[in-house]
Order: structure tokens, then sequence, then C-alpha cells
């Protein structure tokens, strides 16, 4: 079976498009999160940080690792308005660069750094492992949920968002709804019954699931008006095949969301914490998230 997500191709993909990313889709590469439904893209995105950080208890002070932290948008988010100490990670060294720069202009504490999910290592543990839209590139997903999870202090939380495909889809469904989508994406999609299981595997309580489709579905709306600008594909024509299957996957998003197939979830996870850490007091009390500050 062919794999689509390659990861030199997925880090020349975003080392070419994140300025133009950073043109169309702005400081966030990620859904937005529509309550009313009239609110702008910018302040949909935003709400979908505060949704995962709501259900996730950031807390702050929170030491937060970013996993596939695209140009860094989620961290400085949770460093300025949740006080939360954010690392992040990624392939792609544009994006480093990016996000660093971002952070320094808006002085927050977040870091970036050029790291492999596949192959992350730190010297200290942190309170939440946090990666939105991200994991779907991995090729050993099993592998990154092992090291995540002992990245994590004791009470520790993982919070996910991430695009998967409907569970005991056909072979049909697959074909005409989710294969474009990741050609065109360079992912591999499973369910979010796979990434639940690896979740359980090492050890972790799952404190909440969500589908978020309707709230999420009309970021491909937008999407596909923005990429009617003929400056994209003229890019695109520059930089080859790849970009191009890039730009037609916005159709195919839009199409997975409208039949269901494909799926956009959440997914929060507690470290069971250890009988020590709760004899000498380490547990930290995440019963309540800090309040954060609106820009």
């Amino acid at each position: 079976m062919a794999r689509y997500n390659d990861k030199k191709e997925i880090r020349a993909l975003y080392d070419v498009t994140s300025p133009y990313f950073r043109a169309m889709w702005g400081e966030h590469i990620h859904h937005g999160y529509w309550i009313r439904g009239d609110e702008t893209r910018e302040a949909a995105q935003n709400q979908l940080i505060d949704h995962l950080a709501g259900i996730a208890k950031i807390r702050s002070g929170d030491k937060i690792l970013d996993v596939g932290c695209g140009m860094g948008g989620s961290s400085i988010y949770l460093a300025k308005n949740y006080q939360a100490e954010a690392t992040g990670i990624t392939i792609s060294p544009v994006q480093v660069e990016m996000a660093s720069e971002s952070a320094a202009k808006q002085n927050v504490k977040a870091r970036f750094l050029l790291m492999d999910a596949d192959a992350m290592n730190f010297d200290g543990l942190f309170d939440v492992v946090w990666s939105v839209e991200s994991i779907s590139h991995y090729h050993d997903k099993e592998r990154f949920f092992a090291s995540a999870a002992r990245l994590l202090n004791p009470d520790g939380t993982m919070a996910i968002i991430d695009w998967f495909k409907k569970a005991n889809l056909d072979a049909v469904g697959y074909e005409r709804s989710v294969l474009p989508i990741e050609k065109g994406m360079l992912i591999e999609l499973g369910t979010m019954q796979d990434y639940e299981q690896h979740i359980k595997a090492n050890g972790l309580k799952i404190t909440h699931t969500e589908v978020m489709n309707e709230n999420c579905a009309k970021s491909w709306d937008i999407g596909l008006e923005i990429v009617k600008d003929k400056t994209f594909w003229r890019a695109a024509a520059e930089h080859g095949l790849m970009f191009v299957r890039f730009l037609r996957a916005f159709r195919a998003m839009r199409a997975g969301f409208r039949s269901g197939n494909f799926v956009l979830g959440l997914i929060v996870a507690s470290k069971i914490a250890s009988p020590r850490s709760m004899r000498d007091g380490t547990v930290r009390d995440r019963s309540a998230p800090a309040k954060f500050t609106a820009l």
C-alpha cells in the first residue's frame, strides 16, 4: 500500500508553503471552531485553541510541548493568554525561524526547536503534550504515543486534535473521500479509535473525546474562496506537482466533511499518577483551568 506521508516531502511542503500559509490562513495552521457562526476566521482559530485548552485544563505556568507546532501560533497563544511555558517542535527549519521571530516580536515565553516527532529527546518532563492537526503526518504513531506518554509528568495531560477517517469506512468511501486528502495533504488517516487504543496502551486515561466537524467545516468553505487567488496557483506551478496536489485537496477536504467520511476529532487524556507521586505531594491540582486573557 502506498504511503503518502513521506517525511522529506512533508518537510519540503511546509518549507515552501509556510509563507503562503501565513498570508492565506493567518498565524495558525489549523481549522477554526465556530460557535455563533459569524466569527472571523482568526477568531474561530483562536476559539479552537481555547476549546482544547479549556478541556485540557491548561493552567498558568504549565510546561507545554507543542508537537508539530507549525509557525508557532498555538504555542505563542498559550504563552500569551494562558501564561504557559511553551516549547514547539517541527521538522521544518523555515517554520522554526518564522515561529521564533513571531515569539520574539510578541515577547512571550515560547521556544521552537527543529526536532522530529518520531525522535523526541528532552531532559525534562512536561505538564501537557499538545498536538493540533499534526499526528496524521507521522509514520509510526504507536511510537509517538509511547514517547509522548514518557515525556509527561505523573499528572500530565495529552491534548490532541487531529484528522481521521470514519471508522469502518468501506473501500469505495475511502477512495472517493479519503485518498485524495491523503495524497494532497501528505498524511495517513487512522480512526479516533486507533488513537484511543495507543493512548490507553501507554497508561493514560481518556477523559474527553469529541467529533468537531459541525463547528469546523466552515474552514474549507473559506479555504476554497481563498485559493481562488491566482497567486497561489502560480506559486504551485513554480514549485511542482506536490504544491498543486495540496491546493487541489482543499476541495476534497470540504467534500470529506460533507460526507462524514473525514473526521476532525479531539481527544484529551490524563496520565494516571503513580502511588509515589501521590504520597510525596508532587501531583499538581488540575481541577480548574487558567483563565485566559482576551487579546
